[in-house]
């Protein structure tokens, strides 16, 4: 009986430990959009849905997608889109507790910094195959083109990391160096080598969610 009563709290602190883990909620969507957990198991999203931390979010051909997180940031997904939530760990009262760490694996995105952003800037971090992202507080844009069949990318960019800085300024990190971003500056990374270009007019990228998302910043050449 013991041995019962043992596993049954274990469960139900299992249960409670992976209620703790929710990240954030979908607030808009588009289209078709979904999460594969860590284990694998991949569940659809819809408006109201909860993602967790370890969630790989994917978007397809023509769903965008807004997910607010629990400090109020946002991650605003372009169609065709695949972002892992590394890690995520935010508690009001335990600010020391702050993290927040992603992975663009390709498509495209619009990041708004949130509290943990603002108190914490150090404990964020935006991974993509070029570079890895860090913020000042801000609002940025990335899109991350693979140059293989990528799904609604902006026409006419090079596979690579493209950036720009709608507020505040972002922190690019390489095996070039570390390099600054600032309000309304464009960016070009090539690859994990190679240093940043940085630009003063869009190059081309493109983010313009649907009419339906109202107030919705954009992003046109």
């Amino acid at each position: 009986m013991r041995h019962i009563f043992l596993s049954l709290f274990l469960m139900l602190c299992a249960a409670c430990t992976q209620a703790a883990q929710v990240a954030g909620v979908v607030v808009q969507v588009s289209g078709a959009m979904s999460a594969r957990s860590p284990s694998g198991a991949v569940k659809a999203l819809l408006v109201k849905s909860e993602v967790e931390s370890g969630d790989t979010l994917v978007t397809s051909a023509g769903a965008y997608a807004v997910v607010r997180f629990i400090d109020n940031s946002e991650l605003a997904l372009k169609p065709g889109t695949t972002v892992k939530i590394d890690q995520f760990a935010f508690d009001e009262a335990k600010p020391e507790a702050d993290h927040a760490a992603y992975t663009l694996v390709k498509g495209g995105l619009r990041s708004i910094t949130g509290l943990l952003g603002k108190r914490n800037k150090e404990r964020f971090a935006m991974k993509t195959p070029s570079a890895t992202i860090g913020i000042r507080g801000t609002t940025f844009f990335l899109e991350y083109l693979t140059g293989k069949g990528d799904v609604d990318a902006s026409p006419g960019l090079e596979p690579g990391l493209h950036v720009h800085v709608s507020t505040g300024g972002i922190s690019i990190v390489n095996g070039a160096g570390e390099f600054r971003y600032d309000t309304g500056q464009f960016g070009f990374i090539k690859d994990d080598k190679t240093r940043p270009v940085k630009m003063f007019t869009n190059p081309g990228m493109q983010f313009t969610p649907p009419a339906s998302f109202g107030d919705a910043e954009t992003l046109t050449p």
